[in-house]
């Protein structure tokens, strides 16, 4: 649903920050929006710091989750660059296809495949993460986050904070709860693992 408000999703793809001010700059001279902070794409420039901000995640219940998608977004983030300084290119590829990939993500979560448009096939999401986690061992390795990045493994293999909830509302169903009780349940299971220390 939220993918069908203005400014949210995949940003477009800017050959530089100049370009990309302009193009922010053409809905904030018109009077559309006060500035950058109303743009909702999954990833954009911060406004209040020299960073990238990645919105695209849910929050968090766990603070293992949270430290572990943090260290996937540095990770990436220092690849690239790595990438970059040695005058090497990442891969592009349209928008389209992106997107598709995104919506099956959402769809079908840890337990889904994604496309592997380079080898032109779906991949399980588990290959994808250990993939994805030697791409970026030597970044983890760099910036001193090697274990949470490797906690991927633990939520590729437990399922995300959604699996979990969504398995627990199930469970009370088929224990007899009726749909009130079996949000409660799921409420409390939010309320404890958020507050875990």
């Amino acid at each position: 649903m939220f993918d069908e408000l203005p400014r949210t999703g995949l940003p477009e793809q800017f050959a530089s920050f100049a370009e990309y001010r302009r193009t922010i700059d053409a809905l904030i001279n018109v009077g559309l929006i006060e500035d950058a902070t109303k743009i909702w794409w999954d990833l954009r420039p911060s406004v209040a710091f020299p960073t990238l901000e990645m919105r695209v995640c849910d929050v968090c219940t766990s603070v293992d989750d949270a430290a572990a998608v943090a260290a996937a977004f540095q990770c990436t983030a220092r690849m690239l660059w790595r990438l970059r300084r040695n005058n090497q290119k990442w891969r592009s590829y349209p928008r389209f296809l992106i997107e598709e990939n995104r919506w099956l993500a959402q769809r079908h979560g840890s337990e889904g495949s994604l496309v592997d448009f380079g080898r032109g096939e779906l991949v399980p999401m588990a290959e994808l993460v250990e993939e994805f986690m030697t791409m970026l061992a030597e970044d983890a390795e760099a910036l001193g986050c090697v274990a949470e990045l490797e906690h991927l493994r633990t939520i590729q293999a437990r399922g995300t904070s959604a699996d979990r909830q969504l398995a627990l509302f199930h469970e009370a169903i088929a224990d007899g709860a009726d749909a009130r009780d079996a949000l409660v349940q799921v409420v409390d299971f939010l309320i404890e693992e958020t507050v875990r220390v």
